[in-house]
């Protein structure tokens, strides 16, 4: 079993300087804490020692490591989460991993320095190294929005029937060029949103055009992108899904940089409604995901996993809301 002073030859420093970094007594230079921190981890002294104090002194306090704070779905997720803590007497440090494998590591590693009881992630596309650092470190954790896979506990909105809807509706408008602009390559909402795409497509006896599914990024600037590539196209949809709120805005821009009108020209629906989609004219027809119960379940699984440690993992998904308005071309 390591020791903190194997730690601290690994990294080359001295005991004390390897206390401050673990407990935060002293401010320690930013490339000594990298090496300690490197140390640790390739030693496993985390698992074994830090890992046990944490056990045994809660502080009530909890970490959520969430990117794209700014978006408006996932600041209704942080209220869900807030309200819940606060609501049990916690105290809740926030993090953005800026949806990168280094970065994720790096912020749960950081929370966990800081001694939070545990984390609730919205996870990176690559989440291996922050998963064996979670298993390691013995953290308890959550993961909401995007799933890692059976074996842990996580909650996110349903993903696929509501995405097949929006293509059955907009098929049954009598569009048969039906475009989706897609997210990080990855992530389950991506691929399950997909998954939605093309049963919707299947349901309506339409084939799957791969021409017609371009990434986005799940980002504004990646969607406006998209969106004029598919515009350029010899035989251009004549609908277009976006798959989160963000790829709405951007696909919105190229369509009135290319002179496109929606409905007119361009049918659109949206996954993720969002409070001003009611002030776009047309006003836009979306899927509404129940952002802050999401933020609130995590709380809830995180709260139990800390109150019975054994106890089996669960996944939960919450339904969605079909919000009808005018942007797919129907009366609005």
């Amino acid at each position: 079993m390591a020791t903190m002073t194997d730690v601290a030859r690994r990294a080359g420093v001295s005991v004390a300087t390897v206390s401050h970094v673990l407990n935060n007594t002293r401010p320690v230079r930013p490339a000594t804490r990298e090496a300690v921190r490197t140390a640790i981890e390739e030693l496993g002294y985390t698992h074994n020692t830090l890992a046990r104090s944490l056990v045994t002194s809660r502080t009530k306090s909890i970490g959520l490591v969430v990117s794209a704070i700014s978006n408006p779905y996932f600041t209704e997720i942080f209220q869900g989460v807030e309200g819940g803590t606060l609501a049990d007497g916690y105290s809740l440090l926030t993090a953005d991993p800026h949806d990168t494998p280094e970065h994720e590591l790096r912020t749960v590693r950081l929370l966990h320095e800081r001694r939070v009881d545990g984390v609730i992630v919205a996870p990176s596309p690559e989440p291996a190294a922050m998963l064996d650092y979670l298993e390691r470190a013995k953290l308890p954790a959550v993961f909401l929005d995007r799933l890692v896979g059976d074996g842990y506990d996580q909650v996110c909105a349903e993903n696929e029937e509501p995405m097949a809807r929006l293509v059955t509706h907009l098929a049954d408008l009598g569009h048969s060029r039906i475009a989706l602009i897609a997210g990080i390559p990855g992530l389950s909402t991506t691929t399950e949103r997909l998954a939605g795409y093309r049963e919707g497509l299947r349901r309506a006896g339409l084939p799957y055009a791969p021409e017609l599914v371009v990434g986005g990024n799940s980002s504004a600037e990646g969607a406006e992108q998209a969106a004029h590539r598919l515009l350029a196209r010899t035989e251009p949809p004549t609908a277009l899904v976006t798959a989160n709120n963000a790829m709405t805005i951007g696909a919105l821009r190229a369509l009135r940089t290319a002179r496109r009108a929606v409905p007119d020209d361009m049918a659109l629906a949206c996954f993720d409604d969002f409070s001003w989609a009611d002030l776009f004219t047309p006003r836009l027809t979306a899927i509404a995901q129940p952002s802050r119960d999401i933020g609130a379940a995590a709380v809830r699984l995180l709260l139990d996993r800390l109150a019975d440690p054994d106890r089996a993992p669960r996944t939960l998904r919450l339904p969605c809301t079909f919000v009808h308005r005018g942007s797919c071309g129907c009366a609005d």
